[in-house]
């Protein structure tokens, strides 16, 4: 596997909960959370899959297997929390678009915030990782479902309580999708390379397919259409 890059989830800042600036212990408790992420991504490459323990990333990340077990249930959602740092960034830049604008268009210009293409490395990482070895899928899933649940939280403070949960999940459901389809093309057209260039792909990627649902699939220009009945063609998009 390609390997240059050099993120390390550590560096990764605590997501803003809109409380204020977080404390020193909470500060203290999102370190030792990445440090063990960190641990555990970094004995996946050297070791691969199967072949290290949670005791082996608690002594990697310098902490007691209590400590560990303190911060994740499994192995395998120590190594899916590798991708937390890109939503936290993500979600940091959604909160920041006005309060009126569509949900779709503020997810999207939140992708384009994130000019820097390394921002999406750890989550790349971890898909290519996955995709060689599909005994670690479950990291791969954990890491959806946290980003699924990112999703409906960030969606339900936009849009008030009053929301519709099916109206909360099928959204974050959509946005997921098209996320996984960028991921699956990219890693189709580049493989396992996680170089800047292979990366800018990848987030040009998540950008248009963030575009694509916005826009309600339509064709692209040439392509063959079906006629689009009058209601539909007039419908406004709530997203």
């Amino acid at each position: 596997m390609t390997q240059s890059n050099t993120h390390d989830p550590a560096a990764d800042s605590p997501a803003l909960s809109g409380a204020g600036t977080p404390s020193r212990r909470e500060l203290n408790k999102a370190a030792t959370r990445s440090s063990i992420a960190a641990a555990a991504l970094d004995l996946l490459r050297s070791q691969g899959s199967g072949n290290f323990t949670v005791e082996d990333i608690a002594a990697a990340a310098g902490v007691s297997r209590r400590t560990f077990f303190n911060y994740f249930p499994t192995l395998e959602a120590a190594l899916a929390s590798v991708a937390d740092g890109f939503m936290d960034h993500a979600l940091e830049q959604f909160r920041l678009r006005p309060a009126d604008e569509s949900i779709l268009e503020s997810a999207r210009a939140a992708l384009m915030a994130l000019a820097d293409p390394m921002s999406v490395a750890p989550m790349a990482e971890l898909f290519s990782l996955t995709q060689d070895n599909r005994s670690l899928a479950r990291s791969e899933l954990e890491a959806w479902d946290h980003c699924t649940e990112q999703i409906i939280d960030a969606a339900r403070t936009r849009l008030g309580s009053g929301v519709s949960e099916l109206y909360l999940h099928a959204l974050a459901g959509s946005v997921i999708s098209c996320g996984k389809a960028a991921m699956n093309v990219w890693f189709a057209e580049r493989g396992p390379d996680l170089s800047s260039e292979s990366l800018a792909t990848l987030r040009q990627h998540l950008i248009d397919a963030m575009g694509l649902l916005g826009a309600g699939f339509a064709p692209p220009s040439g392509a063959s259409r079906h006629p689009v009945p009058t209601s539909a063609a007039t419908t406004t998009d709530r997203f």
